[in-house]
């Protein structure tokens, strides 16, 4: 009979005679029909009460007009997220209650009992469901002080009957009357719940509260309030803080983030902050104190001590993960060792009846143990990640700010920060294995002991195949181990050269080199991808090792049990079969683990020996306080170095005293030691004897320029609070007011990475600015004057050291001997020795080192009046100098990208641009089909498909062909068994390396393929990418996301994709044997699938700002590097360090959120998971003996042990794969940028002769840097004869650079064009233009390398030219010196060459490359006039008939030129002839007499 035909019969006989309710007497009430009828109805009396509630508030809200704004109003019960918890986990209950009856009764005949019952749990189940829907959704309509009447009384009703069908259960039992165990089950979870719903409803309160709570399992809103009480910056806490138990179990302090993120885009503002304890500053502390008293100093930091340390930092978390992995460990053996039971269960043997419940019960307890656990666990060690990497950045940056410059020279810049970067975040991911050395042995023991319970001394076998599994693994993870190494070293080569190169990347444009540098970019990664090609096979062959090694180990296992004659039964083997699934992480991890160890190993011992470098000598200076001594400086027989380990020390036999408020000059020749004095009053040289003594406190300005990327205002502050009147009156002196006025930002311009939209005489001037607002009491000014024009120079001169530091003491190098006369002491420098020192006129005739810089200068002076008119033309020029002085700095208004930004609309560095939303579907197809089209992907998937039909397969063998127990006949023969079993393992295995081969072949070829583009993108992009892109976004990409599109996202999108198929692997193999299983499995896989489309929007966001909150703290790292002498010349080191702490906080902040919103979604999904574990157990269970095969649903079991596991990485590997794929998607944005024009244009390519005169013809030239943007150059229109020297001038912001950028196609011209020898240059290549010209810039640059490479990067030259090039720029004897002569080596930036050397090394390049056409862009400006005379004596003998265009500051600079354009405002002013224009009162002329008698006039001011 049809079961239902049978149930309708059964309802109407119910309905017309009602026989079961006519008892006699009361013996009704004891009736099991009446009582879940009478349950039933109150349920249904609940349910319609919920409804017409819910109407009738719908209506009266549509009527009295109650706006959004009130009904957002939430009333918060007292205990609500429990009341609500109880509510739908009542619901769940009763469903699942429900489901399992009518499954157990379907195959039965139906009675009024069965059916009354499950009507009463299908209305439970929906009433709790309506109660928790409207408790979630409530209003503010409940009242202020208690619940509803209508729910209180009918919460005391189901408490009433709820304990009375307990008290019947127990009497029936008394009276040895059977009751059914799922009443029993129902009543007890009835009454306690009860009892906790009148408990609230009874004694609780409610209030209105204006934040929503999020219910466990949901949570979709936020309030208006809690949206505009936020602000940017606001330091609202991360809830976490202070959650209760239930929230940090269910991480639901995580579900008003959540909420947001769906609501909108998450912005930075919207991110709670760490809490005080998560925080560097809180935490660093501790940390440094622990590490000191274990080390002792800095140079007793080992490996094992810095990890000591860490530990006894974060003890507590340690030990409450060991203890979560125990539970976690135990747990997931629960499943293998009852498998026996359960299958012996199914197969009859049932001594009592709740067994199978309990059986149940045991497995479910288990599950959830695992699962809450496992998600505690990971978030945790995945805190201790965090602090641990915040820690050390901290410490490396605290290191590297004190650094010694020896220290220094050994380690690059590139280099400290990989340190930083990744070493600190490998040791803190390294986190999640601190426990895996210790717990595999407890995993194999368990292993052991349930393998031997069931196969007795077939687990040996077990054993030593374990142990020959763990011995294969080992070389395999040691060669990985190695290979990782080389990759990471390999790695290094690669970041530390493109970390030079982006710093250097307008010099290699100007050179026509980029190509050749992304060569030497692409040779180092074709290394790194050498070994990372290895690196991917050897995770081939482990891939293999990992998934074969269950099936080794079983094949063996069952091997052994043959040749013992150990009978085998369906259960043992399923018992069998999950324990060697749980082993196999074990197995696979331990050499995994031994791995990351020591990759750790090697960053822990890379952090420890950058700790132990030299620091910065404590003992270099005697710091005296302000006031107590007459003497700001004295040095008594100071011998000071910058290399301890050389024999030479750099200043010997110093004696200096400097009385308060003295101006002391510092001069002598390129390489001579004054910026060596400086920096030894510094303290940055190491002292070897002597005495050196400062009174006050200091202020410093450097050579080359340091600045800051930020604002300007913040480049002056420099962490000084602001005075207005102060801070205005030392603009005026340095020549910075009106320029700022002219910026539409003012003073809130922000400046590029080291100050690249600034001319080098702006970047000067902020920091001649940012020293006098600094109020110090002795100064320190290397050069200072160097990089401005001679007007400029001269009112600096006036107004700031004669001006506003009239009253202190200022030592001062320089080259311009005008600067000389006004000095109270003058310091000559030779070979690190003081050589003469006194006023000028003491030293003028004694001095011969003096007079031999002197003589230069006369000599340059002299030449200049040979060419000027007389004494008229002089007299005019010195009698409006005064005039000039005052509207100088009115004059500069055009600024461009050299000498300052011209007004913009926008800052030139805009925040990093981030995508929002979903990450597109182009952007995954893109990252699919870049390796031969995709056309891999389909193998790889037909690979794991057929791994996963012969894996499952081999499992159904054993099940199906040996026997449920020992008693029944196997269907085949044991060899039969163990040969057919062997093979489809074998064939699974070969697939397994089939699939692991191609992913690797795959994932290599796409990795090499994005960073070919990224790289060609980047070295094609124009100067103007550069100027207003931080290196450190570069950076980020070309390593961090390059790093994740190497390691990480191939094995993440097949992740997904494998475990998608093994998924539904097993629900069909779930469904084969009990389709039933589906109604439940459609919904939960429904919810799981909402759950990660709610999850997506905040955990993508999430990351992409973590994304984005990376690259400053590199960029900060880097400057900070770089300016290390600055910030201890200004004493900010503590200023700095916060600045750090601040930054790494906000990355650890939102890697602490996208930590947790994983585990916030990870939860439920395991939740979710395990009520389908639960009921697909419950439904097994009560299915009548006899209705399916024990050992099949033996089988199906084993496969739902591991589903809330594989259904937890579906998920979690395609929210990953999200997250991780916004690496690709920031590479193919940088790819997209647009490029320079072609570097050659094969129809317009120039002969190879060309250029054969030189002559440049400009004509009606007009360039911006923007179309939105004014115009820099405004129609010049000149020509430069072949073979002649044109000089440049003009005051800062006329565009002389502008229009050498011009000529090199830096900015391409919006009008006009430019002829050399009758070539329009916009018409041919970039590199055919650029390869044929030559310049000397202004800021020389010299990268790491040796001499031969600095001066011969092509590789073009013998050595012989070079030779002869390096003894044409005076520096042959110089490199003759050193022990490896051309092959010297040379430190990153050149830093161990002075300023002035480097200047020379690049004439040297431009005298081997031999062009018709020469650019000197201030090429003299860092040496003195001797060496500028030396300079300008080569440049006639050795490139006489060159064109030579010189933009000089300096008027000797451009005596030997044969003519002069003077620009104004982008335009030409004057045009004509040296002599021609001297002979006129001609602007020229009054420049000249300007400089002439510049020194006269400062000295006039020095005696007013």
């Amino acid at each position: 009979m049809d079961p239902f035909d049978s149930s309708k019969q059964v309802l109407q006989n119910f309905l017309s005679h009602s026989s079961t309710l006519m008892y006699t007497g009361g013996d009704f009430l004891l009736n099991t029909t009446f009582l879940r009828g009478f349950s039933g109805s109150l349920h249904l009396v609940l349910l319609l009460g919920l409804l017409v509630s819910w109407t009738g508030k719908k209506i009266w809200a549509q009527r009295n007009g109650v706006g959004s704004e009130q009904s957002r109003r939430r009333s918060r019960i007292w205990y609500y997220k429990p009341t609500l918890f109880c509510c739908l986990g009542l619901s769940l209950f009763n469903l699942v209650l429900c489901a399992a009856n009518y499954f157990y009764w379907y195959a039965n005949d139906w009675s009024e009992e069965k059916l009354v019952s499950l009507l009463d749990l299908a209305l439970k189940s929906l009433a709790w469901g309506a109660l928790g829907v409207r408790l979630y959704g409530q209003s503010s309509d409940f009242g202020v002080s208690k619940l509803p009447l209508f729910l209180r009384v009918w919460w005391g009703s189901y408490l009433s009957i709820a304990c009375y069908c307990l008290v019947i259960d127990v009497v029936l039992y008394g009276k040895c009357v059977p009751v059914r165990t799922q009443y029993s089950i129902s009543d007890v979870v009835s009454v306690v719940t009860g009892f906790f719903c009148c408990y609230v409803g009874f004694f609780g309160k409610i209030e209105i509260d204006d934040c929503l709570l999020e219910a466990l399992l949901n949570g979709n809103s936020v309030t208006s309030n809690a949206k505009l009480n936020r602000s940017p910056g606001s330091e609202t806490v991360t809830p976490y803080s202070k959650a209760g138990l239930l929230s940090i179990i269910s991480f639901s302090w995580l579900s008003p983030l959540m909420a947001v993120g769906n609501e909108k885009t998450l912005d930075l503002e919207d991110v709670p902050q760490l809490a005080p304890r998560d925080r560097i500053a809180g935490a660093l502390p501790g940390f440094k104190e622990k590490l000191k008293s274990d080390a002792g100093s800095s140079n007793g930091v080992t490996a094992f001590r810095l990890v000591k340390a860490l530990i006894m930092s974060e003890w507590k978390e340690v030990i409450s993960t060991a203890v979560f992995e125990l539970l976690i460990t135990l747990a997931s053996y629960v499943g293998p060792y009852l498998m026996e039971t359960f299958v012996q269960f199914l197969n009859g043997q049932r001594k009592f009846e709740s067994k199978g419940y309990l059986l149940v019960s045991a497995f479910l307890v288990a599950q959830l143990v695992e699962c809450l656990s496992s998600r505690q666990m990971i978030f945790r060690l995945d805190l201790v990640g965090i602090r641990t990497r915040s820690l050390l950045v901290a410490l490396i940056y605290d290191k590297g700010l004190n650094l010694s410059c020896q220290s220094k020279q050994g380690h690059t810049s590139g280099e400290i920060i990989n340190i930083m970067s990744v070493d600190a975040e490998r040791i803190g991911d390294s986190c999640w294995c601190m426990h895996d050395p210790w717990l595999v042995l407890v995993q194999v023991g368990l292993a052991l002991a349930i393998l031997y319970k069931n196969l007795g001394l077939a687990a040996i076998a077990a054993f030593v195949a374990s142990v020959l599994v763990m011995l294969a693994n080992i070389p395999l993870s040691k060669l990985q181990e190695k290979i990782d190494e080389k990759f990471m070293e390999s790695k290094d080569k690669r970041m530390k050269a493109t970390s030079e190169i982006l710093r250097n990347m307008k010099i290699l444009k100007l050179q026509a080199w980029e190509m050749k540098f992304l060569s030497k970019i692409n040779e180092l990664r074709n290394i790194e991808t050498g070994w990372l090609k290895i690196l991917f096979y050897t995770e081939a062959m482990t891939s293999f090792v990992f998934w074969g090694a269950p099936t080794f180990v079983s094949v063996t296992t069952f091997g052994t049990c043959m040749l013992l004659g150990i009978p085998l039964s369906s259960g043992k083997i399923l018992s069998a079969i999950a324990t060697f699934s749980v082993l196999q992480d074990p197995i696979y991890e331990l050499p995994v683990v031994l791995s990351v160890i020591a990759q750790t190993k090697v960053s822990l011992d890379r952090v420890a020996s950058f700790l132990r470098l030299e620091d910065l000598q404590n003992d270099v200076i005697e710091k005296l306080p302000q006031g107590t001594s007459d003497m700001a400086v004295e040095i008594n027989e100071g011998n000071f170095t910058w290399d301890l380990s050389s024999s030479e020390p750099t200043l010997k036999d110093i004696n200096l005293k400097v009385i308060n408020g003295m101006k002391v000059a510092v001069c002598g020749t390129v390489g001579s030691g004054k910026s060596s004095l400086l920096s030894c009053l510094l303290g940055e040289l190491s002292k070897i004897s002597g005495a050196l003594k400062l009174c006050g406190s200091k202020a410093y300005v450097a050579q080359s320029p340091w600045i800051q990327s930020g604002k300007i205002v913040d480049n002056i502050l420099f962490g000084k609070e602001m005075n207005r009147e102060r801070y205005e009156s030392i603009l005026e002196a340095c020549c910075l007011m009106k320029e700022l006025e002219i910026l539409p930002f003012g003073d809130q311009t922000i400046i590029g990475e080291r100050g690249i939209n600034l001319s080098g005489g702006q970047k000067q001037r902020v920091q001649i600015a940012r020293a006098i607002y600094r109020d110090a009491d002795i100064y320190l000014l290397d050069d200072p004057f160097s990089a401005v024009d001679a007007h400029t120079g001269s009112h600096l001169f006036k107004e700031c050291l004669l001006g506003l530091l009239s009253l202190k003491t200022v030592i001062y190098v320089t080259h311009q001997v005008e600067f000389l006369q006004t000095a109270d002491l003058i310091v000559v420098m030779r070979d690190g020795k003081i050589t003469e020192s006194g006023t000028y006129s003491e030293i003028l005739h004694l001095g011969a080192d003096f007079t031999e810089l002197v003589g230069a200068h006369e000599e340059a002076l002299a030449r200049l009046g040979s060419h000027q008119a007389g004494p008229d033309s002089e007299a005019s020029g010195i009698n409006n100098e005064e005039s000039r002085t005052e509207n100088t700095v009115e004059k500069e208004e055009n600024r461009n990208v050299q000498d300052g930004e011209v007004r913009v609309k926008g800052q030139l560095v805009q925040e990093e641009e981030r995508e929002k939303g979903r990450v597109g579907f182009l952007v995954h197809w893109k990252y699919l089909t870049a390796a031969y089209g995709g056309a891999l992907v389909p193998f790889i998937l037909l690979a794991q498909f057929l791994f996963m039909l012969l894996q499952m397969g081999s499992n159904y063998w054993m099940a199906w062909a040996t026997p449920v127990s020992e008693d029944v006949e196997p269907a085949v023969p044991g060899s039969t068994l163990i040969l057919v079993y062997v093979a489809l393992a074998v064939g699974s295995a070969l697939c397994i390396l089939f699939r692991s081969s191609l992913l690797a072949t795959a994932g290599y070829k796409t990795a090499t393929i994005l960073f070919n583009k990224l790289h060609l993108a980047i070295f094609r992009a124009p100067m103007s990418f550069f100027d207003a892109t931080p290196s450190g976004r570069i950076l980020s990409r070309v390593s961090k996301d390059q790093s994740a599109v190497d390691l990480d996202i191939p094995f993440i999108v097949a992740e997904f994709a494998f475990s998608m198929i093994r998924l539904l692997g097993i629900i069909i193999l779930i469904t084969q044997v009990a389709w039933q299983v589906l109604i439940i499995f459609i919904p939960v896989i429904a919810t799981c699938v909402w759950y990660q489309q709610y999850y997506m929007p905040s955990a993508r966001e999430l990351a992409r700002l973590m994304g984005v909150s990376e690259a400053p703290v590199i960029q900060h790292f880097a400057e900070t590097i770089s300016g290390s002498t600055t910030i201890r010349g200004f004493d900010q080191e503590s200023r700095f360090r916060d600045t750090i702490m601040e930054l790494s906080d906000a990355y650890s902040r939102y890697m602490f959120h996208v930590d947790g919103a994983m585990e916030w979604l990870r939860f439920r999904l395991d939740m979710l998971s395990t009520v389908t574990f639960g009921i697909s157990l419950i439904f097994l269970t009560s299915i009548p003996e006899g209705f399916i095969d024990p050992a099949i649903a033996g089988l199906a079991v084993t496969y739902v042990l591991n589903l809330n596991t594989i259904q937890e990485i579906v998920i979690f590997s395609l929210c990953n794969m999200e997250n991780k794929i916004i690496s690709v998607e920031r590479i193919i944005q940088y790819a997209g940028i647009s490029s320079e024009p072609p570097l050659t244009i094969e129809d317009d390519c120039p002969c190879p002769s060309w250029p054969t005169c030189g002559e440049i013809a400009i004509s009606d030239l007009q360039v911006q840097y923007a179309p939105h943007l004014p115009l820099v150059l405004r129609g010049i229109t000149c020509t430069f004869p072949g073979g002649m020297k044109t000089g440049i001038v003009g005051r800062t912001g006329s565009g002389k650079s502008t229009l050498m950028q011009a000529l090199f196609r830096i900015v391409e011209p919006c009008a006009g064009q430019i002829l050399i020898d009758g070539i329009n240059i916009s018409s041919i290549g970039l590199h055919d233009l650029r390869s044929r010209l030559s310049i000397i810039p202004q800021d020389p640059t010299m990268f790491e390398g040796t001499v031969r490479s600095n001066l011969d990067p092509l590789e073009e030259y013998s050595d012989e030219q070079i030779w002869e090039a390096l003894d044409k720029c005076q520096l042959g004897d110089e490199v003759r010196k050193k022990e490896g002569k051309l092959d010297s080596p040379v430190a990153e930036n050149g830093e161990n060459w002075s300023i002035g050397q480097r200047q020379l090394v690049c004439l040297g390049r431009v005298l081997l490359k031999k062009s018709k056409i020469l650019v000197l862009d201030e090429a003299t400006a860092s040496v003195d006039t001797a060496t500028n005379n030396v300079i300008q004596q080569t440049l006639r003998h050795h490139l006489a008939d060159c064109t030579v265009n010189t933009i000089a500051h300096r008027i000797t600079s451009v005596l030997d030129s044969n003519i002069i354009l003077l620009l104004d405002h982008g335009l030409v002013a004057e045009y004509d002839s040296l002599k021609r224009l001297l002979d006129k009162e001609s602007s020229y002329a009054q420049l000249a007499a300007e400089h002439a008698t510049r020194w006269r006039s400062v000295s006039a001011a020095k005696t007013m």
